[in-house]
This record gives C-alpha cells, sequence and structure tokens, in this order.
C-alpha cells in the first residue's frame, strides 16, 4: 500500500514580504565580492530557512558557515529571521532523530553524534 502523504501548508509571502526578500537577495547580490558558490549557499540558506527554521539549519552548517552566510545576507541573525521550525522541519532526519534522542544543543557540538544531519525524507 502506498504511503500517503500528509499536505504541507507553507505560509505564502505577502506582496511586501515578497518584494523585501527579492530585494534583500538583489542588494546582497550587489555587495557581495567573493567566490560566486559562497553567494549561492548564502541566498539558498536564505530561501531554505523560511522552509525549515533555523534549527534545521544549524544542525547542517557549522558555526562559522553560519555567520559568513549571515554577513553576506546584510548581517542577518538567522534565528531572529526565521522560525525555530519552518513547515518542512519535519524532513530534516537530523531533527527528527535529535528530538527523539533529546538535547538539540548537544548533537549541534558533536557531543550527540547524528549521522543523518544533513539527510532529507521524502514528503
Amino acid at each position: 500500500m502506498p504511503k500517503v502523504r500528509k499536505p504541507v501548508h507553507i505560509p505564502p509571502l505577502n506582496p511586501k514580504e515578497a518584494a523585501d526578500l527579492v530585494k534583500q537577495i538583489e542588494r546582497a547580490a550587489i555587495d557581495f565580492e567573493g567566490q560566486f558558490d559562497e553567494l549561492e549557499s548564502a541566498l539558498g540558506m536564505l530561501m531554505i530557512g523560511r522552509l525549515v527554521g533555523w534549527k534545521v539549519l544549524v544542525l547542517i552548517h557549522n558555526k562559522r558557515t553560519i555567520r559568513h552566510y549571515e554577513e553576506i545576507l546584510g548581517g542577518i541573525n538567522i534565528r531572529e529571521v526565521f522560525p525555530e521550525e519552518g513547515p518542512l522541519a519535519h524532513k530534516s532526519l537530523g531533527l527528527e532523530i535529535v528530538k527523539k534522542v533529546g538535547n538539540f544543543w548537544k548533537a549541534v557540538s558533536g557531543e550527540v553524534k547524528i549521522d543523518e544531519r544533513r539527510e532529507l525524507a521524502k514528503g
């Protein structure tokens, strides 16, 4: 029997939020100097962050990388800009394992080993 996917509600951006996001992307691109793949990765974090939340981002990136991407994006703070868990956070196998194991910050620091921290589940 095929697995039935639960519908996921992703709140749409209102016109002002969408325009602000485009301006933020354009500003980051205009101001950026460096390796193009760093800009692309920072913009990817910006786009996916609202979908998965800052906890997933902290699980998949180290602190230095997050700080670097935050700087590229105009000095944002992901914990202020993104929700703790976004509407697609459940797709993060690492986050689901951390919830079962217990201590999120121990997993982030590496004290608790989570091999699947960068894996996404289907659905």
